[in-house]
């Protein structure tokens, strides 16, 4: 009796896990099915494939073909959306609830036993910036460099362009660089440009207080004896065995020659290979006077090498001195001399210049010629005054230095391909990687600035696009180089150069509002040249590459590409 009595509960209880199993069974299978469908809603949205009005409709349509199971009845499904932001990734939440027939729990009343489950997916709504700091120095030029970086970085461009699916998902920016960067004659009247340089005289000769002191065919010339028809005074070239002035001064050789004519112009001829008045500054027309120094070879300043200064001095006569009176009177060796009337009437003169760099204040059509217009400025931009060199500092107004603008530089290697700024142009970036033409020496702290540059939305001169506050964005720099930096504005002393990068390395690692990750390659064809020290301290954390083959280039740019693929899944 016992027995017979307690049977009955028995069997309830027994039928109740039966029942609680199946529904267990059900919602497992449901939970799979949100799983999936969520993970690929969210695929969906994320490509572009779908908007967020679509999200209820293609959840449901995932559910339904994902869950098979016959026993449950009368399911729903619903599903949210949350829009990412600056600290948190988008959401897609699916949540269903279900019931089955009970086979053992109705005997007590419970005909149905109901279950639901939900199921989030999150993924990073990141977008990305990323400026391609290239090298386009001479030596790139070698060994198929040049070529290679061309075709990788346009694969990059390919590749990233691929994770544009919705406008504004990704920007990337073009710096090639050499000594400097060319940020295009389009800039010519912008603010931010610094022109105090460009239209500097010589330092050597500032510096040293015009140490002229050239003697030719036998007459000595010193700076206020320079005029029409003088030597010129910083040329010391022998010429078919014919010689020329003898620099007697304390600073030789100067570093530059005489031109005709200002020696950016067009036409310009340095006067020691004229044919006639061989030698001798211009004694007529409209350069007729003007001092003109030619391109300066760095001797004296070797951050000038290969700069040219962008003027002339005019000799503007002062009055004639006597120097001499009476019978026996004569000029000797002076020049610019001459002796009028005889014996104790007899008199010597002689005419001294002053001269005014690229200004004549008595002939103001002197003025144009000798002062060529910024509009003859090829759009070389070189590094920044420092410390202003190592940050990313606004433009000020100010052109006294210190100064925060961006000094213009009439420099003989002058790229042909220019910064680009941030743009998802993607053909239009490849075009300006189309355009590199390797020529000129190294200076990677002037192209790396300018990429930090290319990724503030804040501090011109090239700010990025405002960044949405409803997404989460990195910023990245790639930098390749094939070599150790050789000039800068100051030095060709590497160390020199590597300890300026530095400086500028550590204040890009050092913007935690802004965080920026740089990757690094140096290419170092057959191990001629040590590892970089400054281009593995740049790169964050460890992302520094050296290949020593053009063919790895391609490989180079992949593996980067790998690790922005990685950091740009939010955590």
């Amino acid at each position: 009796m016992i027995f017979a009595f307690s049977l009955l509960p028995i069997l309830a209880f027994i039928g109740a896990a039966i029942d609680y199993s199946r529904a267990n069974k059900a919602r497992s299978s449901m939970q799979a099915a949100l799983d999936s469908a969520a993970l690929m809603v969210s695929k969906d949205l994320s490509n572009g494939v779908i908007t967020t009005t679509d999200i209820p409709k293609r959840a449901q349509d995932y559910f339904n073909a994902l869950f098979t199971d016959k026993s449950a009845q009368v399911i729903s499904v619903n599903a949210s959306y949350t829009v990412a932001n600056a600290t948190t990734g988008s959401t897609i939440q699916l949540s269903s609830t279900g019931q089955i027939a009970t086979d053992f729990m109705k005997v007590a009343g419970f005909p149905t036993m109901g279950f639901g489950t939900s199921s989030t997916a999150t993924w990073g709504n990141t977008r990305m910036r990323v400026a391609m700091v290239l090298d386009n120095t001479g030596s790139m030029d070698q060994n198929g460099k040049m070529p290679a970086m061309q075709k990788a970085a346009k694969d990059m461009i390919d590749t990233l362009s691929g994770y544009n699916k919705q406008d504004g998902d990704v920007f990337i920016s073009i710096v090639p660089f050499t000594k400097d960067v060319n940020v295009g004659t389009s800039n010519v009247n912008a603010s931010w440009i610094n022109w105090t340089e460009w239209e500097a005289e010589p330092p050597v000769l500032t510096q040293h207080s015009y140490p002229i002191n050239v003697n030719f065919n036998n007459i000595t010339y010193t700076w206020a004896d320079i005029g029409p028809g003088a030597p010129c005074p910083f040329d010391t070239t022998a010429i078919n065995g014919i010689t020329g002035p003898t620099n007697n001064s304390t600073v030789k050789p100067y570093g530059f020659l005489c031109m005709d004519r200002p020696a950016t112009l067009s036409g310009a001829t340095d006067v020691s290979t004229l044919s006639s008045n061989r030698y001798l500054i211009p004694a007529s027309g409209t350069y007729s006077g003007m001092i003109c120094p030619g391109i300066d070879s760095g001797v004296n300043l070797p951050g000038k090498t290969g700069v040219y200064y962008n003027g002339c001095y005019t000799s503007v006569a002062n009055p004639a001195v006597v120097v001499a009176t009476g019978s026996s009177a004569s000029c000797g060796t002076k020049p610019n001399c001459s002796c009028t009337g005889s014996h104790s009437h007899k008199t010597c003169s002689q005419t001294t210049y002053s001269h005014y760099w690229r200004a004549n204040p008595s002939d103001a059509n002197q003025n144009v010629a000798a002062a060529p217009a910024h509009g003859t400025w090829k759009g070389c931009i070189n590094d920044r005054d420092q410390d202003y060199d190592t940050k990313n500092t606004a433009p000020g107004t100010s052109n006294a230095s210190p100064s925060s603008k961006f000094y213009a530089e009439q420099w003989g290697s002058c790229l042909a391909a220019k910064v680009f700024p941030m743009s998802n142009s993607w053909s239009t970036l490849k075009q300006q990687i189309d355009q590199m033409t390797p020529a000129g020496n190294t200076n990677q702290a002037v192209g790396l600035a300018w990429g930090w540059q290319s990724l503030s939305t804040i501090n011109g001169p090239i700010m990025a696009p405002a960044k949405d506050g409803n997404y989460i964005y990195k910023d990245y720099v790639v930098l390749l180089s094939d070599g150790l930096n050789t000039q800068n504005r100051w030095s060709t002393t590497t160390s020199s150069i590597d300890a300026r990068q530095e400086l500028l390395c550590k204040s890009i690692q050092g913007d935690k509002v802004n965080p920026v990750t740089v990757f690094t390659i140096q290419v170092n064809i057959g191990n001629a040249d040590p590892k970089s020290k400054v281009l593995q301290d740049c790169a964050t954390d460890g992302n520094f590459q050296m290949i020593t083959n053009s063919n790895q280039t391609a490989a180079a740019f992949t593996n980067i590409l790998t690790q922005i693929s990685k950091l740009r899944v939010a955590k």
